[in-house]
């Protein structure tokens, strides 16, 4: 049972979703919060495995919470679910922390997906939310072509498997290597980077990475 903390400022919103998660027997609402202050407070007492997190709300937005929350209580997974896709939201939000990024029009079926992959650890960006990093990318272009270009063909070749989505275990299996080495290779790869997780290794990869 994975369980879930509904973050928006609209009740009606929040009182749709839980009518619709509890048609999933994997998923469990355990919460709600109407603003980011509220959300951290709940993450602190309620310890939900994934927030689902609105972007623009009075008195804490959820890019601030996301950030809050990555920071006090890492085992908690955010996935941002919101109508809007600036490219400033969506790259700030995974630079804080966030494991997700979607649209609240992404289909049922997609979100429950969606959140079940970012409990596991994974990254899920809605359509079009990866292009717009790919369009956008933001400063120290140069300095960051040049780590790119530092590290080894093995490390990129992790780094681009993080990137698109794959774990240590699919990692290991593709590259024929063991998961104990991958493990080694991620953490030499995110200290030499100045990255803190994978999801800020996936944005630098569509950001930086120099088209061959």
């Amino acid at each position: 049972m994975i369980s879930l903390l509904l973050v928006d400022d609209q009740p009606l919103i929040r009182r749709g979703m839980r009518a619709l998660l509890k048609a999933d027997s994997k998923l469990q609402v355990v919460g709600e919060a109407e603003n980011g202050q509220e959300a951290i407070a709940q993450v602190e007492s309620l310890h939900p495995a994934v927030v689902l997190m609105d972007v623009r709300m009075p008195i804490k937005d959820g890019v601030a919470a996301t950030r809050e929350i990555g920071q006090r209580f890492p085992d908690t997974k955010v996935l941002i679910l919101t109508t809007f896709d600036d490219e400033a939201y969506v790259r700030q939000a995974l630079q804080y922390g966030a494991s997700g990024y979607l649209l609240k029009d992404t289909p049922f079926e997609e979100l429950t997906q969606a959140i079940r992959l970012v409990h596991r650890g994974y990254t899920q960006l809605g359509p079009g939310i990866a292009s717009k990093l790919m369009q956008a990318p933001p400063p120290n272009t140069a300095q960051s072509s040049f780590a790119w270009a530092d590290l080894t063909p093995r490390e990129q070749e992790i780094l681009q498997l993080i990137a698109q989505g794959a774990s240590n275990r699919e990692i290991a299996q593709t590259l024929y290597i063991s998961e104990k080495t991958v493990r080694n290779h991620v953490t030499n790869i995110l200290t030499r980077l100045n990255l803190r997780d994978r999801t800020q290794a996936a944005i630098f990869v569509h950001s930086h990475r120099p088209i061959s």
